[in-house]
């Protein structure tokens, strides 16, 4: 019974962990997607923002992003946070008297943590 107990046990564990493992090859095929959105909406000029198509994109973006957030994908916080190699990528780095130190700066691609683990890092430009 012990031996069987084992089992059936190690192959929930199994069955969870290759579930995570699919989840998160999906999640990192969709998140292309999520940056084309940002970068389609942010060079919008302010006379189109209003326009049906726009707002139809604006829907559509938010919609994605809704049904992830239910997944259990979250953003990861990274301006005005202290630079932590467990989250973020530096890809650049400024010398400003004015920030503190390990400072990030500036996010260039978001990064995304699905049930507190990273599907992608923040790719990110760090003070001092």
């Amino acid at each position: 019974m012990a031996e069987f107990d084992n089992f059936r046990k190690r192959t929930e564990k199994e069955k969870s962990q290759m579930f995570e493992v699919g989840a998160k090859s999906i999640i990192e095929k969709v998140l292309p997607i999520i940056d084309n959105f940002e970068r389609g909406l942010a060079v919008l000029g302010e006379d189109e923002k209003n326009g049906a198509f726009a707002v139809g994109m604006e829907k559509v973006y938010k919609q994605l992003l809704a049904a992830l957030e239910e997944a259990g994908v979250k953003p990861i916080e990274a301006v005005g946070k202290e630079f932590d190699p467990n989250f973020h990528n530096a890809v650049m780095h400024i010398d400003d008297e004015e920030l503190g130190e390990n400072i990030v700066v500036e996010e260039f691609q978001k990064g995304y943590l699905y049930h507190d683990s990273v599907v992608r890092h923040s790719m990110v430009k760090v003070a001092n």
